[in-house]
């Protein structure tokens, strides 16, 4: 456990975060354009998105490290725009983590409380707590090289906390640690959230991450926000075909809308929630988990035949390539749930998925 006991707040500020119509440029290349985003008190946003998508660069403007061209930023309605960073009272976490390399652990936490100038015996107790939180109070005299790369996160993580900021932004704080450590050092994120009950913005470009820690999801792609959701309705209903095909896996399929019916490239009818609009072109967007195969074509009524085309082991789930009659190529998701045999390469099938778990896009 990465927490031991909430730290209490100041009541001062409960961590309200407003964007409004944010843009930065950088010559002529815009990095981030119009961005507006309300971020609930004691909510874990993240920001999701690929390098470039100008995640980071928001996340910066919050925390006053880079100034916006134009827009807001208030927090708990008061405007922080053209704060300095060290008015702002926001605590940040970097993927470096920032560590002063000739400090102790103990001096690095406490480095915030004397910058304030706060009374020496005041800061001995918020240090010797905030360690005590992450559980490293047997480490305090250590330096930041004596240390792995998860201690040295969750150093970064009380000093963060030592001076009670209502708002911790955090910059791919994972991002250097490897798969088991990063898997385990962010469920002791999202219970240090529960803990302590403060606002989190969380920048990443990793979906796991992002869909496993928020309460919401910001997507963020070419410096606009594309869809803002919670995990679940991300996943299943994303807005586009660039939220669809960047959170998950999934298939992508060209489709008619004609008579509330959606029709393959081949003419075939495909299982879609009935369209009540007007006839157009469409892309259905059907998770693989949700692309069953019936692996006994002859005594199937619906669906469409085919072949699998190909097959691979990744643990808990094998993937099936599948291939239908008229051409279109899926991939199916099933999970290792017992030890009867599989289908194999070549062996005939029907693919289908339920009407509900087709979303329809429409670009």
């Amino acid at each position: 456990m990465l927490m031991k006991a909430s730290v209490s707040g100041t009541g001062e500020k409960t961590g309200g975060i407003a964007l409004r119509n944010l843009q930065k440029r950088y010559g002529s290349a815009v990095a981030v354009d119009e961005v507006s985003l309300c971020v609930k008190p004691g909510e874990f946003i993240s920001l999701l998105g690929p390098s470039g998508s100008g995640k980071t660069t928001t996340l910066m403007m919050i925390a006053g490290f880079e100034m916006p061209d134009s827009g807001q930023i208030l927090l708990d309605d008061e405007d922080i725009t053209r704060l300095p960073p060290h008015r702002r009272e926001l605590g940040v976490i970097f993927q470096n983590y920032a560590l002063f390399p000739h400090m102790t652990v103990a001096e690095n936490v406490a480095y915030p409380l004397r910058m304030r100038r706060v009374a020496k015996r005041e800061v001995e107790a918020r240090v010797h707590r905030a360690l005590d939180q992450v559980d490293l109070g047997a480490l305090a005299s250590r330096r930041p090289h004596q240390m792995s790369g998860g201690q040295q996160q969750r150093v970064a993580i009380a000093r963060a906390l030592v001076f009670e900021p209502p708002v911790l932004l955090l910059d791919e704080p994972l991002g250097a640690l490897d798969k088991k450590l990063r898997e385990h050092l962010r469920n002791e994120i999202k219970t240090l959230h529960k803990e302590v009950g403060k606002t989190m913005i969380y920048v990443t470009h990793d979906q796991d991450e992002a869909l496993a820690m928020s309460d919401r999801v910001a997507v963020m792609h070419q410096g606009r926000i594309r869809q803002v959701s919670a995990p679940q309705d991300l996943y299943r209903r994303p807005a586009d075909l660039f939220v669809a095909g960047f959170v998950g896996e999934v298939n992508l399929i060209s489709a008619k809308l004609k008579s509330g019916v959606a029709y393959g490239p081949a003419g075939e009818r495909l299982p879609a929630a009935p369209w009540t609009d007007a006839d157009r072109d469409a892309t259905l967007c059907v998770r693989p988990e949700h692309l069953h195969l019936d692996m006994n074509p002859a005594g199937s009524s619906g669906g469409m035949q085919g072949r699998i085309t190909g097959m691979t082991f990744v643990g808990d789930a094998t993937i099936f390539e599948f291939r239908s009659e008229s051409g279109l190529q899926l991939t199916s998701k099933v999970l290792n749930v017992s030890a009867e045999a599989m289908p194999d390469v070549g062996d005939s099938c029907v693919a289908w998925w339920a009407a509900n778990d087709a979303t329809i896009l429409i670009e």
